[in-house]
């Protein structure tokens, strides 16, 4: 479906767990969903400006910008970051999506919100560093899967229907209201 319906752009239809034969996180199709990737761009969080987090007012200078294949979450903080694929959901489809084993064990948790039906856009990513140590990130692997939940029916009212406010994102999206 995912393929024929153009929802994942770039589509890789199977499992990747090696690029040239270097080990990596898997990212690609799997049994029941898809495994994403983290791009190369990333907002650090820093308490640099002793700024307060407010979603109703958010600060952007309690970001720095990184670009890199390797992005390293301090200790207790957070990481916003971007998939490097590119998803429309179709109007019957809901999705969640939940962090790889991989970081898990590592004491990362990944964040994202549902995908919902007629979304489009880059999903931004929310890594959390739950550890009294710096943490890895790795862009271009594997970072979390996404579940697809097909309906019969299709939606009453759409994401793309009430105008949502992160409708075709791109690059890391901060708090909106």
């Amino acid at each position: 479906m995912a393929e024929e319906r153009g929802m994942i752009e770039p589509y890789v239809p199977h499992q990747v767990s090696s690029v040239e034969e270097k080990r990596i996180v898997s990212y690609g199709t799997s049994s029941y969903g898809y495994d994403i990737r983290c791009s190369t761009e990333f907002k650090i969080f820093t308490n640099i400006n002793a700024a307060v987090v407010d979603p109703k007012a958010f600060d952007a200078s309690s970001f720095i910008e990184f670009h890199g294949e390797v992005c390293i979450i301090p200790p207790n903080s957070f990481v916003l970051a971007r998939t490097i694929e590119y998803f429309r959901i179709p109007r019957n489809v809901l999705t969640l999506c939940v962090g790889k084993s991989t970081y898990a064990r590592c004491g990362i948790i990944v964040n994202v919100t549902p995908f919902e039906p007629e979304w489009e856009g880059h999903a931004t990513l929310e890594f959390s560093n739950t550890t009294p140590l710096p943490a890895k990130i790795y862009a271009n692997e594997g970072v979390a899967q996404v579940i697809f939940f097909e309906s019969e029916e299709e939606c009453e009212i759409s994401y793309k229907d009430r105008k949502g406010k992160y409708q075709g994102q791109t690059g890391v999206t901060l708090p909106r209201t």
